[in-house]
């Protein structure tokens, strides 16, 4: 099959958060699989042109219909680590990807409007006719309504959609002027309510519901937060559109790239390790211990990796650091906060916490020192409010991390508690999960694996071995992809 994908990151030349990583490694396990993948981006002035390789001139003159006008544009190619991707530059005094930035300008929607545009017009001059167009969130959502209305009656009629919403929290609201500027003109029509018109706002276009409207195949990354979409407020006012198309809806787990993160070869820790010589994980453990002066005592050791924000239950991380003390373990924390409020409180902690031995909190992001940390703690705590995916728990799996996290989004679909799982077999349960969102909750999980591991290692071992056993790299996910792509292609 010939697969483009069209997205406004691709690790790790742009990263704003998970998506790059997606992108990237959906598009690598497919090209194993023996299929071939291009990448559609924006060129951006501030990505990270060290990691492309040979960019050059790929389509030097593309008019791109806008306003009844039409901008011009450049189109680049390069490799990114053994990917082919495109970058599109508008010439234009809009600047569209000039600003330093990948989101957060006021014109955001007209931005990728345009970038939704140009990735067709590309396609279409170009003569390139994939079998399956992949496209990703808010950013993109236009593609599939310019695709059928538009581009399908001038040569792109076999072309087929699949659209994957990795955060609906972000969807992309526009006026009329998006429409008039990409071409879409008959705004009566667009505006109504089973087209392009916001669930809530009459006077409001929402990009994402196009992308969902339009699609032969919507996906998010977990099938538990495929649910959770549709019947609860992760939704964010979408779960009735996604109700009306629940035919072409479906989850689909993310993976984690497991040349980078795998105890067996990782480059950052100072003693790699597998599942049969898995005692060489304690030198990690005193490693970390010695990195962040911590006393090298009998205690497991707790991490939480990750933003420190609403999303990801701050209110249970911070109790997570005392409750972890006063039950005889360490805790390590890394992570950085977006609001000034929870940075000052997180700031107050690290000095209160300061001459404690058996506590660290780095706060802000290290690569090298997650890495450590994985390889080093004995358990991780993921108290999300709500959890898309996630991949802390799944990296946290293969380093026989075990995590303690709160039933959820894609943690449902990844962590199965070893007490109560009653769905799973003993042998296959591989942490502890709780649901409520108050302390009492978490202390119960945090409770049942600290005193595993004080009073039975060898069970706890045995946890974190069977942890060890799951594969969630992108092997499983590309399978379901394929199957995906087949589907959209023979039936519609």
């Amino acid at each position: 099959m010939y697969i483009v994908q069209i997205a406004s990151e691709c690790a790790p030349v742009i990263k704003a958060g998970g998506l790059g990583d997606v992108v990237y490694g959906l598009s690598r396990e497919l090209e194993t699989r023996g299929h071939c993948v291009e990448i559609i981006l924006p060129k951006y002035d501030c990505m990270r042109y060290d990691h492309i390789w040979g960019l050059h001139d790929a389509y030097l003159n593309l008019w791109v219909p806008w306003y009844g006008a039409a901008i011009h544009c450049s189109v680049y190619c390069g490799w990114v680590h053994g990917r082919v991707c495109f970058f599109i530059e508008p010439h234009s005094q809009d600047n569209f990807f000039n600003r330093g930035c990948y989101y957060g300008c006021d014109d955001d929607n007209m931005r990728f409007a345009f970038f939704s545009k140009a990735a067709l017009e590309f396609l279409l001059r170009s003569n390139k006719r994939p079998d399956v167009i992949h496209c990703h969130d808010w950013q993109t959502g236009l593609i599939p309504p310019l695709l059928f209305e538009i581009y399908k009656y001038h040569g792109m009629e076999y072309q087929r959609v699949c659209y994957t919403i990795h955060n609906f929290k972000h969807q992309g609201i526009a006026g009329a002027d998006a429409l008039r500027a990409t071409g879409l003109n008959q705004e009566a029509y667009y505006f109504q309510y089973d087209k392009l018109r916001d669930n809530f706002n009459p006077f409001a276009l929402n990009l994402m519901k196009g992308g969902i409207v339009y699609a032969n195949a919507i996906t998010t990354v977990s099938p538990n937060h495929a649910w959770e979409a549709r019947y609860t407020d992760v939704g964010c006012g979408l779960g009735h559109t996604l109700h009306l198309h629940q035919d072409r809806f479906s989850g689909v787990l993310n993976g984690i790239d497991y040349d980078f993160w795998n105890p067996e070869v990782d480059r950052y820790i100072p003693c790699k390790y597998t599942k049969e010589t898995f005692e060489d994980k304690a030198k990690n453990k005193k490693a970390l211990r010695e990195r962040l002066l911590l006393r090298d005592v009998d205690k497991p050791i707790v991490a939480y990796i990750g933003r420190l924000d609403n999303q990801k239950g701050v209110h249970l991380v911070h109790h997570a650091i005392y409750y972890a003390l006063d039950r005889g373990a360490q805790f390590v924390l890394l992570g950085s906060a977006t609001e000034p409020g929870i940075n000052a409180h997180f700031q107050h902690e690290k000095r209160f916490l300061n001459d404690n031995p058996d506590v660290h909190l780095e706060l802000g992001f290290n690569e090298e020192l997650s890495h450590l940390i994985y390889a080093g703690a004995d358990m991780i705590v993921v108290p999300s409010n709500y959890e898309p995916c996630g991949l802390t728990q799944m990296i946290g799996l293969k380093y026989g991390t075990v995590p303690i996290a709160r039933g959820v989004g894609g943690l449902v679909n990844t962590v199965f508690d070893r007490d109560y799982d009653e769905n799973v077999p003993p042998e296959k349960r591989n942490g502890y999960v709780f649901y409520d969102t108050d302390y009492l909750a978490i202390e119960s999980a945090m409770d049942r694996a600290i005193g595993l591991w004080h009073y039975y290692p060898d069970e706890f071992q045995k946890l974190a071995l069977q942890g060890m056993e799951y594969d969630y790299s992108w092997n499983n996910p590309g399978e379901e992809y394929v199957k995906i792509y087949d589907w959209i292609r023979h039936h519609w």
